[in-house]
């Protein structure tokens, strides 16, 4: 009778073939695992995108006053509410008479700027100011008041700012315009936080003067600016 010799099941050979299974299944987890955490992160890092982006928006409503000179150097007043919608680089700034009526509404983005007025088309410029200049007698200083709204000096330019006991700017003179705080609030007791979790300088009332005029001609605005 012959004899078949069986191999050792668990030989050298049997042995390096388990070795090389069990190496390619834990490849096989390894990149599974990281697939699912990658499908993971996806809506994870898109919450923290949407949320760093929402942490760029402001909004503010209030009144504001504004005394300027007309075509003739007379002086005029206005008066009215204002709301500003700021997302990103973009603010949207609308002004209202007393009654609620629109009086204006400012698009302003880097680029470019587009004024609507009632009953008129629309006007396209890329300097808001000057627009608002042309079409409503007075400009309101859409670019500075980005900053200035938050009690900061607008970095784009030079600026000379003051500063009270507690180092909060009171006073900033900046492109021809002065910037003073009259009211701030207290921002933590409203609990207003910034993006980095801390409590910002809560401005209520600012004046506006645009430098460089003569009293004959002022330009002054005033805002006061809703909790």
């Amino acid at each position: 009778m012959t004899h078949m010799l069986l191999r050792n099941p668990t030989g050298p050979a049997m042995r390096r073939a388990l070795t090389r299974t069990a190496a390619g299944a834990t490849l096989l987890l390894a990149a599974t695992g990281a697939a699912l955490l990658s499908g993971c992160a996806t809506p994870q890092q898109k919450t923290e995108v949407a949320t760093a982006r929402a942490s760029t928006a402001t909004a503010y409503q209030g009144r504001f006053a504004v005394r300027y000179p007309d075509a003739n150097g007379e002086t005029r007043n206005a008066y009215g509410n204002f709301s500003w919608d700021e997302q990103a680089d973009a603010v949207t700034l609308s002004l209202r008479n007393p009654l609620g009526s629109v009086l204006a509404i400012v698009v302003a983005t880097p680029t470019s700027a587009t004024l609507e007025l009632p009953n008129q088309a629309p006007r396209t410029a890329s300097n808001v100011e000057e627009l608002m200049q042309a079409s409503l007698g007075f400009p309101m200083p859409v670019s500075g008041l980005r900053y200035w709204l938050k009690d900061q000096a607008a970095p784009q330019s030079h600026a000379k700012t003051t500063t009270d006991a507690n180092g909060r700017i009171t006073q900033i003179v900046q492109d021809g315009w002065q910037i003073d705080y009259v009211a701030f609030a207290d921002a933590a007791a409203a609990g207003v936080t910034d993006a980095t979790g801390g409590h910002p300088t809560a401005v209520r009332r600012m004046n506006l003067a645009r430098k460089g005029l003569n009293t004959d001609a002022p330009l002054e605005v005033k805002l006061v600016i809703n909790p």
